[in-house]
């Protein structure tokens, strides 16, 4: 079965899901291949949530210019799709003279990359900011925030998806030939033609690369570990608080993050491995998590973690090297007509929307896109029944009986919003799929209540048997045998 597009898009993380969204405002038949049965299964939900402000990164390299810019018009982004997120400000912490010497060098980075308000803080600046966080001083950045990574990730696919893109999901790229005018890509399902092809494939970005023959690119996976806290811990941490940075390891250090929706993240750990898919956690490194975490903030307890999870850096640079490369976003001579973004890790999140754009610029310059008159730049979310008044939850429920069912307890997840996620316009119907959509099992019980009612209802409603309902990968069956 071949599919014939003007664009084929391969990866649907917040990156290819931007781009494909930044398209469909044109009139191009697009399509989006994602080996994963969701959008969000890897590096774009696997992360801290941070909408970072731009200081971190070396002046002139695209990863500042797109930080900056993707920082500076998210309020507009979250308002047209409907994401939670709030510009909480940050703290990055120092505790020595060596550290304060750090703060300056970025404070003056972030400067000449155009960032605004930075400053740095004495420690009675800080108690004000976030009382029980520690340090001599900090850099205080205020235009930092926090987001929903698998909303918004979710958000930029569907509102992509109602302006006409089509999402293939369970389609991993197998290989890819040049014939004639246009590109063949084969999947383990299908086989597409595109004129023209977006590599967004995040981890393996380059192996697609080497497909058509680009072989100078390595991605080198290095790992990063979390604890989530409960919500309980949320009351000590209203602003995301850092460390000072290493610039060897690459990462941002040890921080702690206030997410949208209350809870604490402490992480990542920063390990180089073997593989891109090795999502495993460490008892060392949790330990570890927890030594560091409350350095920055000592009224951690034991009693606050309620679960563990691990992302996966796609890095240009290896162990030895150490540090960071810029994003790497090209179409070579020999193979026109292809893009290759390689090595986009953090700040990915942020710059997703400027890197789709900058996309978008390149293939202006060969073609003459004509404007999709019908684009459609707004989404609206499943609307959350416990965020509303006493009176309209009274309303709703008169309107519509399935919302005064409870399924997910912690979070106070309703029947209807459970559904509204199992029909979402993408067709995804995994145990996780509703997660991300809802918040669902993401409270204290982690899933312990509402899980099996979940299947229950995505059973019915897409009329499977109990041995077809899958977790999150496809041969992920949540159910195998029999019981009394």
């Amino acid at each position: 079965m071949q599919k014939q597009y003007d664009v084929i898009i391969i990866g649907s993380g917040v990156v290819g899901s931007a781009i494909a969204r930044e398209l469909s405002r044109y009139e191009l038949k697009i399509g989006v291949l994602e080996k994963e049965q969701d959008v969000v299964c890897e590096t774009s939900g696997r992360n801290s949530g941070v909408l970072h402000a731009g200081f971190n990164n070396r002046p002139e390299t695209l990863m500042a210019k797109f930080c900056v810019e993707g920082c500076l018009g998210f309020d507009k982004i979250a308002e047209e799709l409907n994401i939670p997120f709030k510009r909480t400000g940050k703290l990055v912490t120092g505790f020595d003279e060596d550290d304060i010497k750090v703060l300056n060098e970025l404070k003056e980075q972030g400067d000449r990359n155009g960032v605004p308000g930075l400053e740095i803080v004495p420690s009675e600046r800080i108690k004000e900011l976030a009382p029980y966080v520690e340090g001599k001083a900090a850099l205080y950045s205020p235009m930092t925030g926090v987001l929903d990574p698998f909303i918004y990730t979710i958000a930029l696919a569907e509102n992509a998806c109602e302006n006409g893109v089509d999402f293939y999901l369970g389609r991993e790229v197998t290989g890819i030939e040049i014939k004639e005018s246009c590109y063949e890509i084969t999947t383990n399902k299908e086989t597409y033609h595109g004129r023209w092809v977006i590599n967004s494939a995040g981890l393996n970005s380059d192996k697609i690369a080497r497909m058509v023959g680009i072989t100078d690119y390595t991605i080198y996976p290095c790992r990063g570990e979390y604890f989530i806290l409960d919500q309980k811990a949320g009351e000590f941490l209203k602003i995301p608080a850092y460390p000072v940075p290493n610039k060897k390891e690459g990462g941002l250090g040890i921080h702690l993050t206030p997410s949208i929706h209350g809870n604490v993240f402490i992480g990542p750990s920063a390990q180089y491995i073997d593989e891109n898919d090795d999502y495993s956690a460490t008892q060392e490194v949790m330990d570890m998590l927890v030594r560091e975490g409350r350095k920055i903030l000592p009224q951690i307890k034991r009693e606050h973690f309620i679960r563990n999870f691990s992302g996966i850096r796609p890095k240009l640079v290896g162990k030895e090297k150490g540090g960071y490369a810029d994003f790497v976003i090209e179409e070579r001579n020999k193979v026109p007509n292809m893009i290759n973004l390689i090595g986009i890790e953090s700040p990915g999140l942020t710059s997703a929307v400027p890197i789709a754009k900058y996309i978008v610029e390149k293939i202006k310059n060969k073609e003459n896109l004509k404007e999709n008159k019908d684009f459609n730049p707004r989404r609206q979310g499943i609307l959350k029944f416990s965020e509303q008044s006493e009176e309209k939850q009274a309303e709703l429920i008169k309107q519509n009986p399935d919302y005064g069912e409870i399924i997910c307890r912690c979070e106070m997840i309703t029947k209807e919003e459970i559904l509204e996620a199992i029909n979402n316009a993408l067709g995804v119907d995994t145990v996780t799929g509703i997660k991300y959509r809802t918040r669902a099992m993401m409270g204290r019980c982690q899933g312990g209540y509402c899980q099996t009612r979940i299947a229950e209802i995505i059973m019915k409603e897409k009329n499977k048997k109990i041995d077809e309902v899958t977790y999150s990968r496809e041969k992920g069956k949540m159910f195998l045998g029999g019981v009394r």
